[in-house]
């Protein structure tokens, strides 16, 4: 064999071999495994630092993962480095697209095109790619590109699924053009795992679970390192609030791609999921890893302040708000930025604070200030500010019904604040009238009408009545009826000693009541003869 047929062997070798690597690498880059791929690209370029091919894909693999501007680096590194390689300019037209230069980015496509001759279909779909996945998206372009693609190549599975992916999006609601191509590369490939996932997103969208899910787990067989599997699963069980089984795949994910968009994809499950003590130790260690906005501050702080079994939770969590306010756009601001800053202040006990930041929240949004008005009261009741609480509850009353506890609070208010006993009385009728059984309702409504009548018409009786009524014997005693129940005994012991209906069996019976609860009671020691 002589020299040259030598070096043309192991030139040919040489080929073989790095464009198998390559080749692993972009699959790598496919299967979501970035930091796996990024080993792989680094030493392709290193043994071959002027081959634009690999400068292009690597700049792919950034792509997929978010990072545009590494990207950038890397595209436009590939045409600097070799002119030779059309992939070289279709990154140099990808870099010029994505930064809104359409017509520089087209010039540089009809170079990478004019070299091939329009006859590399890997040229045309990298092209066809450019126009599906940026912001700046041109379908119908895309689609012409990749019917020739698939002529030139009518057997690879890249040109398929990118066709479905462009037909999807230009009909969202009409999901059959897009399965048809899906279906074609599992025809080429019946274990494509990237044409099965496919294939289980449009059911998701379809929000048919089980037929999603069970497409999901196939692909997850089939090769357990198909990262997007895992990803995708974890969003269908999220999207039909499973967020245990959500966190399952989202640790079999991280497995193979541990980034730190992946481990904030993960923190964010926790958090949907509510399992705040969690979220938030994730949402530290993505910090640590360098990824930070406003997002994330945002949900960290609200998991600290949720996170029962940090002490200082609270006070971390508007350290954490104050510093998300100087960083969030004005017109990101959300209500519940507001609202978890006024619920860590009323952990505090700084109920002043956290009526004003609960105020806040209400004066973004109409219905969320119905939503609100409740908790502002309470806070006002806490105060001891009666108008105040009045004045929320009777906004939220000319929007909504309120609830019995609300009617409840509202008598309370007339009753201690103002003393407007006719308004009270009527809050503690609409309590009686929406829960018959609930014994608070009809004791306060006892005070009231005793206040309203000064007495004279015994209107207290059958609302103490009652009262005594719903309480159950064995509970009298407890702390949550006992005040109440000698209150109400002593009333109807008294009416059946005084009133016009007198009776000594009842009068007996309430001050036996009385005096079961309290036997020190003077009242009920004298009428019983108990010395």
């Amino acid at each position: 064999m002589n020299t040259k047929k030598l070096v043309a062997l192991a030139l040919l070798v040489s080929s073989t071999s790095f464009g198998q690597t390559l080749k692993e690498a972009i699959q790598k880059t496919d299967n979501e495994r970035f930091a796996d791929a990024d080993a792989d690209f680094r030493k392709l370029i290193a043994a071959e630092p002027a081959n634009g091919c690999y400068q292009f894909y690597f700049g792919e693999n950034f792509f997929e993962r978010g990072e545009l501007d590494s990207a950038k680096v890397h595209w436009t590194k590939a045409l600097s480095v070799d002119q030779v390689a059309p992939l070289s300019f279709v990154g140099a037209g990808k870099t010029m697209w994505v930064n809104g230069d359409k017509e520089g980015a087209k010039a540089q496509f009809a170079k990478a095109t004019s070299m091939t001759k329009n006859k590399n279909a890997e040229v045309l779909r990298a092209i066809a790619e450019t126009y599906i996945s940026s912001e700046n998206k041109s379908l119908d372009e895309a689609i012409t590109l990749l019917e020739l693609a698939i002529k030139l190549d009518p057997r690879n599975e890249d040109a398929h699924l990118l066709m479905g992916d462009a037909l999807y999006l230009k009909t969202p609601t009409d999901g059959s053009p897009a399965i048809k191509s899906y279906n074609k590369v599992l025809e080429i490939n019946p274990k494509s795992p990237r044409g099965i996932v496919r294939t289980a997103k449009l059911y998701q969208r379809a929000k048919n679970f089980e037929l999603a899910n069970e497409k999901y787990k196939e692909a997850q067989t089939i090769d357990p390192t198909y990262a997007p599997a895992y990803r995708e699963n974890a969003e269908l069980y999220m999207m039909f609030k499973q967020a245990d089984n959500a966190i399952v795949n989202w640790k079999k994910y991280l497995e193979l791609n541990n980034s730190s968009e992946a481990r904030f994809r993960y923190a964010t499950a926790l958090f949907i999921g509510k399992q705040h003590c969690e979220a938030f130790a994730e949402f530290e260690n993505v910090e640590k890893l360098g990824l930070t906005n406003f997002y994330l501050e945002r949900m960290k702080a609200y998991s600290v302040i949720e996170c029962a079994t940090i002490t200082d939770g609270a006070q971390k969590g508007i350290d954490i708000l104050n510093h998300y306010f100087t960083i969030v756009p004005q017109e990101k601001i959300l209500f519940t930025d507001y609202k978890y800053k006024g619920i860590a202040y009323s952990k505090l006990g700084q109920d002043s604070l956290a009526i004003i930041e609960l105020e806040k929240a209400s004066s973004l949004d109409s219905k969320v200030a119905v939503d609100l008005a409740t908790d502002i009261a309470k806070l006002y009741m806490k105060a001891k500010k009666y108008d105040k609480a009045i004045e929320f509850y009777t906004f939220k009353a000319a929007n909504v019904k309120l609830s019995p506890a609300e009617y409840l609070d509202l008598g309370k208010a007339y009753f201690v604040g103002p003393k407007n006993y006719a308004l009270a009385d009527s809050a503690f009728a609409n309590l009686n009238a929406l829960s018959s059984t609930y014994a608070a309702g009809f004791f306060w409504r006892a005070r009231s009408s005793y206040q309203l009548d000064n007495n004279k018409m015994y209107a207290a009786k059958p609302h103490y009545e009652k009262m005594i009524e719903l309480v159950k014997v064995e509970e009298r005693a407890s702390n949550s009826y006992k005040v109440m129940v000698l209150e109400a005994a002593k009333y109807l012991g008294d009416y059946y000693v005084t009133s016009p209906e007198k009776d000594a069996v009842k009068a007996k019976d309430y001050w036996t009541i009385v005096n079961t609860l309290d036997p020190a009671d003077k009242q009920a020691k004298d009428f019983l003869g108990i010395k």
